[in-house]
């Protein structure tokens, strides 16, 4: 009977463990000074991470963690050139985004784009996006995960992306943990559940953690203005140089939107997942 009861003990554990996913432990140091982890980072643009996340992107980077990105939307639809097409904005996008990449540090194998058309994201079927999201979870097992905050401000504005990414990907964070969801990734990839410990919410209005980014923020704004159809005059009529006055434009922008007591910050909410 002991030998029966300890054996079920044993199945029932190994059950659990499948069913909810492996738990990496939380570290609880400052993200900054984290080395040889996985960060994993959602964005609904190729420019959000950038403009977001830059700063930590770059100081994560270089203390060599494996920082991996996970685009939504190919952002086919921004731009104001009546002669561009959403063909070649798609293309210009990419390249732009490897580009502020390659800035941070961050090498273009390590960017996997799941290739919404921009605008459409909320329109996409949810169930298999949030598979989508939930696959590269489970697939790069991430220490921490960066995403977009799925708080009040999303729900009210008018950008779908941004909205629906926020709640797909925390979606996503529950439907990993548990192999019934999405059985084929198990059956067939072979990825098991995985519990993601830690998150960080960009675009918050609720931040509880700020990261000093000033040593790395000249890099942070040439990786921003790397997208250079996002700003004028490329918006308008797109070019793929930049002149200097433009780029001190982009870095007095960066700098008005990052700058605390004289330093240069990234502000995050941080949310230990349960």
């Amino acid at each position: 009977m002991r030998v029966t009861s300890v054996l079920l003990a044993t199945a029932l554990i190994f059950i659990g463990e499948l069913a909810h996913g492996e738990s990496t432990e939380v570290d609880s140091t400052p993200i900054e000074t984290w080395k040889g982890k996985t960060v994993l980072i959602f964005t609904p643009h190729p420019d959000d991470d950038t403009f977001a996340c830059g700063g930590i992107m770059k100081i994560l980077a270089d203390n060599g963690n494996n920082v991996q990105i996970v685009i939504y939307t190919n952002d086919d639809k921004g731009s104001l050139d009546p002669d561009m097409t959403s063909e070649r904005l798609a293309r210009i996008r990419k390249a732009e985004e490897e580009k502020a990449c390659n800035i941070l540090g961050i090498p273009a194998a390590n960017i996997t784009w799941l290739g919404y058309e921009d605008g459409n994201l909320e329109y996409a079927d949810p169930q298999r996006l949030r598979g989508e999201a939930a696959r590269q979870i489970k697939k790069h097992r991430p220490d921490a995960v960066f995403t977009i905050d799925p708080g009040q401000k999303h729900e009210r504005w008018h950008k779908t992306d941004h909205r629906m990414a926020a709640f797909i990907t925390q979606d996503a964070f529950i439907a990993s943990e548990w192999h019934l969801y999405y059985p084929q990734h198990l059956l067939v990839d072979k990825l098991k559940p995985y519990h993601v410990p830690v998150a960080y919410y960009y675009y918050t209005e609720d931040p509880n953690v700020t990261i000093d980014i000033t040593g790395v923020f000249e890099d942070k704004a040439k990786a921003a203005a790397a997208h250079v159809s996002q700003f004028e005059p490329s918006l308008s009529k797109y070019t793929p140089e930049m002149g200097k006055e433009t780029f001190e434009g982009i870095k007095a922008w960066a700098a008005s939107l990052s700058k605390e007591d004289g330093k240069m910050v990234e502000k995050f909410r941080r949310l230990e997942w349960p």
